[in-house]
């Protein structure tokens, strides 16, 4: 094998989180009796990324981004809705998407019956990210899922990955290759951490960033090509 072990990101990479945060808002805000408009998910979505952006910086906490994302939401609409309260039940309706990118149980079932070590590799709140797994039909998948809320360390930190190959009893670099949507997390992690990357790039979108994957697919079948 050219690569023994991959460390796959979860988020629009194995599994369609815009599906999951769609429904989880809409379903929090039936709850409360309000009609969850476009113009309310696309500005959540603009407030979201860029608190994950400074999450990933360093600048701000996973504690603090789970309800000032909320805080900053309901402010620009005027909305009378307790962030605090609106954020754990959002969290738990998240919890409960495990939705699928297409292709990605058959890939995985494929490269484990294939003897390949497999273990995920995300950013994000930790009992979300376990719930949606466990939820999933990849739930007996991954030799590991190491979540930064629990690692304490963020893509593209080099933190998150020690603690990636000292769960799986990894030592050397070689043969390991990440997989990922995101070029400023995983690929940009993957990296600097000295292992070979994947960037998965379904919407083929140009990257006009100076961060170089080794490789980039468009389906996720591809990855076979690469690994072959």
């Amino acid at each position: 094998m050219k690569y023994h072990t991959l460390l796959f990101d979860a988020d629009e990479t194995l599994f369609d989180f815009s599906r999951t945060e769609t429904a989880a808002l809409e379903d929090t805000f039936l709850a409360h009796e309000m009609e969850f408009l476009p113009m309310h998910f696309e500005r959540y979505k603009e407030i979201n990324h860029e608190l994950w952006s400074e999450l990933e910086a360093g600048l701000i906490s996973s504690q603090l981004l789970r309800t000032e994302r909320f805080s900053r939401l309901f402010q620009a609409f005027k909305l009378d809705l307790d962030p605090v309260a609106f954020s754990g039940e959002y969290l738990v309706n998240l919890g409960r998407g495990a939705y699928l990118l297409d292709g990605a149980e058959e890939l995985c079932a494929a490269l484990s019956a294939q003897g390949y070590r497999l273990a995920i590799i995300t950013n994000g709140i930790k009992e979300v990210q376990h719930e949606r797994i466990r939820r999933s039909p990849l739930s007996n998948t991954f030799e590991q899922v190491i979540v930064s809320e629990e690692a304490g360390s963020q893509k593209p930190e080099s933190g998150i990955f020690d603690v990636a190959f000292a769960k799986l009893g990894l030592q050397a670099k070689d043969g390991v290759l990440m997989i990922g949507d995101s070029l400023s997390s995983d690929i940009q992690g993957g990296n600097r951490y000295g292992i070979e990357t994947c960037w998965f790039n379904p919407r083929r979108a140009d990257n006009k960033t100076d961060i170089q994957p080794t490789y980039e697919i468009h389906a996720l079948h591809e990855l076979f090509d690469i690994i072959g």
